[in-house]
């Protein structure tokens, strides 16, 4: 084996290890974007005398979330997505009519956005009792939604019970 051989070897070989890191590199720096402009929806539930109570959303990621698509169930039955008929069925069975902000499927959610879904403006637990029922014990609701990427499968599900009620899966 004479010089050249040699010093033709090792370019090669340099070559590929700097081909190597350089993969390596790019695949980092996407994960790190991804994570970047990651979504984080909460749902949450709060009854303060007197203030603004019921269901609030919060995306307290990095990036905004698409909706992908929701269910909204009342005591096991599904009655629909989150959207204006499906919110405007459950608010004509109440008593006391919550307002209601809804969204479609496809929608983005802003990060930073904190918005109550459903409401009363002046929690009273007398007045407001059937709607607190409803959304501590009979309403479950499930947002399916992804980052700007796409693909991830995050959810957020408002189970009813005793806690917060937030559960967050995703399979991404």
């Amino acid at each position: 084996m004479n010089a050249e051989t040699v010093t033709a070897i090792c370019a090669v070989v340099i070559a590929v290890a700097s081909l190597v890191v350089s993969v390596y590199q790019t695949h980092a720096m996407r994960q790190h974007n991804r994570h970047s402009v990651r979504p984080m929806l909460q749902l949450h539930r709060g009854w303060p005398p007197g203030g603004r109570a019921g269901i609030r959303l919060i995306n307290s990621g990095l990036g905004p979330a698409v909706i992908v698509d929701s269910t909204l169930m009342v005591d096991g039955e599904a009655i629909g997505a989150w959207n204006e008929p499906s919110v405007n069925s459950l608010r004509e069975r109440l008593a006391v009519r919550p307002s209601a902000v809804t969204f479609n499927d496809g929608e983005v959610i802003a990060t930073h956005y904190e918005q109550y879904l459903l409401s009363v403006a002046r929690y009273d637990q007398q007045s407001h009792a059937e709607i607190e029922d409803l959304i501590n014990r009979r309403l479950t609701l499930k947002i399916r939604y992804e980052s700007l990427y796409g693909g991830e499968n995050f959810q957020v599900i408002l189970i009813p019970g005793p806690l917060n009620g937030t559960l967050r899966l995703s399979d991404g």
